[in-house]
């Protein structure tokens, strides 16, 4: 038997408070704002999580496990904090991500230890494809400096990675 929307927002509401997230950050329930931010709802297929933003769905879960439902809440609650985390926190010359992938899995170990295993997974992932990069904003703001020397973009970009390496693969 499924939870009802106040039995999921009650929980949700409990699992919220362990890790300091404030209302603003919790989805809806069985409404949407519109404004991309999540919300809850329950239907023939079991619980839909969806954020909507001008009538195109983008984030989307359908299940009949609740866990699974928590664990897409918290994993996008969890994200909000850490991306605030990271603000007050930033360390200038390094990748933002390297903060709030902590920060997050800090704050899902807090609520259950399979949602924090699965969420360093998805970091993982997403490193194999697009690893940690100290040297972005150096590198960019070294390149925009090489331009208005007078070289081309492609020239200046060249050189801003001679001096400031791209990421390899074996610094994931």
């Amino acid at each position: 038997m499924l939870l009802t929307l106040p039995e999921i927002k009650a929980k949700v509401d409990l699992l919220a408070e362990k890790i300091g997230a404030s209302q603003n950050v919790l989805p809806t329930y069985g409404y949407s704002i519109g404004d991309g931010h999540p919300h809850i709802d329950i239907g023939s297929q079991g619980y839909y999580y969806l954020s909507v933003e001008r009538d195109i769905v983008g984030d989307r879960l359908i299940t009949k496990d609740i866990d699974e439902l928590f664990y897409k809440i918290f994993s996008h609650v969890s994200w909000e904090l850490a991306f605030e985390y990271e603000s007050s926190h930033h360390i200038k010359n390094q990748d933002s991500r390297r903060i709030r992938f902590h920060r997050q899995v800090e704050l899902l170990s807090m609520l259950s230890t399979q949602w924090a295993e699965r969420e360093v997974q998805k970091h993982q992932e997403i490193l194999k494809q697009h690893p940690f990069d100290d040297y972005a904003s150096i590198r960019a703001t070294f390149s925009k400096e090489l331009r208005e020397q007078g070289n081309s973009p492609e020239i200046a970009w060249k050189m801003a990675c001679e001096k400031y390496q791209l990421p390899k693969e074996s610094e994931k």
